[in-house]
Order: C-alpha cells, then sequence, then structure tokens
C-alpha cells in the first residue's frame, strides 16, 4: 500500500519548515556552500506551506513583513541557488517554487498540483523518470532534465463541500 504524500495529509508543517532548513543548511556545509541569512529566508518562505510560490510573493513578504529592501534581482539569485542545489523546484505552469522534498539526492520533479488550492505534492518515482527517458531514447532525443506537472483535485478538495 502507497504512504499518502506528507503534503495532503494534516501535520504540523512548522516541522516541514524546520527539517527543510536543517538538511539546506547540512547540504551547504557537506558541499562547502554558502546558504547565506537571505537565501536560508527564502527557502524558509518557500516552505512557509506546501503551495508554490512566485518570487515576487517572496519579495514582497521580504519587504513588508521583514522590511528588507531586497529587489527582484536579489531574490531571484537567491531561488538560482537554490534550485542548482536541488533545495527547491520551479512549477513551470505557475512560475513559482516548492521545496524539494528529497534534496538529499538528485531526481527528477514529479508534482500533483492541486487546480482549486494550489497544493504541489511531490512524488519521487523513479518509474515515471525512467519511461520518459526510455521513450525520449527511443526517438533519438537525450533527456536533460525533466519536470511532470500533473493537475487535478487533491484529496481535501475533493471531499470538500
Amino acid at each position: 500500500m502507497t504512504q499518502t504524500p506528507l503534503a495532503s495529509r494534516p501535520h504540523d508543517h512548522s516541522r516541514c519548515v524546520h527539517h527543510a532548513l536543517a538538511e539546506a543548511e547540512s547540504i551547504c556545509t557537506r558541499q562547502g556552500l554558502r546558504l547565506t541569512a537571505l537565501r536560508k529566508r527564502v527557502l524558509e518562505l518557500v516552505w512557509q506551506s506546501h503551495k508554490p510560490l512566485g518570487a515576487y510573493d517572496i519579495l514582497a513578504v521580504l519587504s513588508e513583513a521583514d522590511g528588507r529592501r531586497a529587489a527582484p534581482p536579489t531574490v531571484y539569485r537567491a531561488l538560482d541557488f537554490l534550485l542548482e542545489n536541488g533545495l527547491v523546484h520551479r512549477i513551470a505552469s505557475l512560475n513559482a517554487f516548492v521545496g524539494c522534498s528529497h534534496p538529499e539526492h538528485a531526481h527528477q520533479g514529479q508534482f500533483l498540483i492541486c487546480r482549486a488550492c494550489h497544493a504541489a505534492i511531490e512524488l519521487e518515482q523513479p518509474i515515471i523518470s525512467d519511461a520518459i527517458v526510455a521513450s525520449a531514447r527511443q526517438v533519438g532525443f537525450s533527456v536533460e532534465g525533466q519536470t511532470v506537472e500533473v493537475v487535478g483535485l487533491c484529496a481535501g478538495c475533493r471531499t470538500a463541500p
């Protein structure tokens, strides 16, 4: 039996944020990378919910709640760092970012995106990635990266009145 992804179950979300930040610090330390205060804050904001967050949403929180005078390029540079190091994923269809549930190893992004509440549930199914690579190879295509986005309704929204 498959376990229900954490994002679609009721849970203490502050633990997700704390775990993600601790794991990011550990990964950056091991790889000799600088997790600056701004990069860490951007990662924290991305992890505040399981809903993808746009760069300008992040910028608004930094400006309003944190009182930082961050410019869009600063936020994009922080997001680029987080993307390059596997700490976040970009959801292209929403032009937004979501925290990576499995940053400890490289993998391809597969997401279930709720069209009602916009929650993004990350899957990690190597069989999906392998099928894409195998199909591409059959037509002479070399896959350099892949993100699978599946839109539908999450369990909470399906049962909501």
